[in-house]
């Protein structure tokens, strides 16, 4: 069991409902990314996802994809990320850490070396958007054996029998998808619709189901929270921190709100 596990394992008990901010490491620059991460945590975030730069985010929106060409041009690469990654362990040994990228800069690496070194510097869980589960099988192995929690992805457009699949195998939390489409795109988010998807998925996963895509506050947080264990905030965040001269600040501004609403 890892910080995940602990993680929403507490919530569960006490009914509450996970907060899980994203952000890009090295934006809005470099030395501001961990201090964010702490600023997150004491904001409320129960969880916090890092996102790895890459130079082709085909899952990601205009606000995320900018995001990371400026990290990249900062010279954040996954050698930044998981420096990041230690700094933040140096104050708090509790908070679960998610990996969010692609699936090229740590095959580069090799699956087994990054998992060490992930694992060594402190990551919990790893969510790589093109690596279907079909064809993990090399890099599921390596996190096991390094304690990491491979994070899945499961969408609208998702069969059953894929579902029955992603349900059967979902490792620290399912990520449920809202929409068919990039990250940001917030006028795309049917909560209804998404809510109804929930409830089944819920039903057959092994474990907890957090929504994402299209969160942009603490109203469409709250809603999509009713039928997920938690729920994913990215782009909106970004365009708060890139616009910030103190994007700590900023961070604990913008994720307030959305706690007090998810507790409500």
């Amino acid at each position: 069991m890892n910080r995940i596990d602990t993680r929403f394992q507490e919530l569960q008990a006490t009914g509450r409902k996970a907060l899980i901010p994203f952000l890009t490491a090295g934006d809005p620059s470099l030395e501001s990314t961990v201090p964010v991460m702490h600023a997150l945590v004491e904001a409320g975030a129960d969880v916090i996802e890092l996102g790895v730069p890459f130079s082709d985010p085909m899952a990601d929106g205009p606000v995320i994809q900018r995001s990371s060409e400026r990290a990249l041009a900062r010279g954040a690469g996954l050698r930044f990320v998981l420096d990041s990654v230690r700094a933040f362990r140096e104050r708090d040994a509790d908070t679960p850490l998610v990996l969010m990228g692609y699936l090229n800069p740590i095959e580069i690496r090799g699956a087994g070396e990054f998992a060490r070194d992930a694992a060594s510097a402190g990551v919990d869980g790893v969510l790589l958007v093109d690596l279907p589960p079909e064809e993990s099988g090399e890099f599921r192995a390596a996190f096991n054996d390094a304690g990491i929690a491979l994070i899945l992805l499961a969408s609208p457009t998702t069969t059953d029998e894929r579902l029955d699949l992603l349900c059967r195998e979902a490792q620290g939390y399912l990520y449920y998808v809202s929409f068919a489409g990039v990250t940001g795109a917030s006028e795309r988010l049917d909560t209804a619709a998404a809510s109804l998807r929930l409830r089944a998925i819920r039903t057959r996963s092994r474990a907890p189901v957090v929504a994402g895509f299209g969160i942009r506050d603490a109203a469409s947080a709250a809603a999509m929270a009713v039928d997920a264990e938690g729920v994913v905030v990215g782009s909106a965040l970004v365009v708060a921190l890139a616009g910030s001269d103190d994007p700590a600040a900023a961070a604990r501004a913008f994720l307030q709100p959305l706690r007090a609403a998810l507790d409500a």
